[in-house]
């Protein structure tokens, strides 16, 4: 039994230390109000700051200066460069930040929110924040937590402008393309002419095993649609469906019907499918 305990014990204590380090594994896109810090530069220092959303700007770091870690652990801050404040714009990218355990906050002089971040917050509920952030999110890939905003904006009025595009957006994103399909047939209800609205469609149908109504939308979208900005990519997505089936006679039919082979983006990677389908 007492192995047992000092074990626990010991385990325990690795955890707490665990948790205690700098871990760089988050995206910028991942960080939204967080204090978060930077890879150490060639002395051992590391830029920190929090990150948040601006709905001017996008994702922004707040930047607060910087700190070493001492042979204890101990976060050692810099003193701050620059008097005032520096905010500087984020591009979404892989680049990786470690978030700052709270165990430090006191180290560092911060506070789990900054004072200022309220200003940032206001309106926070209401459906224009909503689907704004929840469009930002799907922007970057995060469609997850897109959903979490623009399920709450659906909840408020699932009318609003470009809301039921975003959330079928959302769905395909995260392969839940029979959730898609519902909410897209809403939206195009709504905007019957909408060429991006019909393009999510179609695709949600050949994902959800629908080739048939794929097609039956396509045709439409050629009939009733004046914007032709997504009918090579429709006709491309369809053309990738019979490819996946590996059926040779319909691949052929699609592509003379549609000359996709024809299309300065698209024609080099039909010419690609034609290449697999004869191996």
């Amino acid at each position: 039994m007492k192995n047992i305990l000092l074990t626990i014990l010991f385990l325990s204590t690795l955890n707490c230390f665990a948790q205690d380090k700098l871990v760089f594994n988050t995206k910028f896109v991942q960080s939204e109000d967080k204090w978060v810090a930077f890879e150490a530069d060639s002395v051992g220092s590391y830029n920190f700051g929090f990150i948040y959303i601006d709905s001017q700007t996008g994702l922004t770091l707040d930047y607060a200066g910087s700190f070493k870690i001492d042979n204890n652990g101990k976060f050692i801050i810099k003193k701050k460069e620059l008097d005032g404040s520096m905010k500087v714009r984020l591009q979404p990218n892989n680049r990786l930040v470690a978030i700052i355990p709270e165990s430090h906050y006191s180290e560092l002089g911060i506070s789990k929110f900054p004072e200022w971040l309220k200003y940032y917050k206001e309106n926070e509920n209401s459906i224009e924040r909503l689907y704004k952030w929840g469009f930002m999110y799907n922007g970057w890939g995060e469609c997850a937590k897109a959903l979490e905003f623009l399920e709450k904006a659906n909840k408020i009025n699932p009318d609003y402008k470009g809301l039921r595009v975003e959330l079928g957006y959302s769905y395909n994103c995260l392969n839940q393309s029979e959730k898609a399909i519902i909410i897209l047939k809403e939206a195009i209800k709504q905007d019957p002419k909408d060429a991006y609205t019909y393009k999510e469609l179609l695709y949600s149908q050949i994902h959800n095993n629908q080739l048939k109504d794929a097609i039956e939308t396509y045709e439409k979208i050629l009939k009733v649609v004046e914007d032709k900005t997504y009918n090579a990519e429709n006709a491309y997505n369809i053309l990738g469906e019979y490819f996946r089936q590996k059926n040779i006679e319909k691949f052929n039919e699609w592509i003379a019907k549609t000359e996709i082979d024809k299309d300065k983006r698209f024609g080099p990677y039909v010419e690609k499918l034609k290449s697999e389908l004869k191996k």
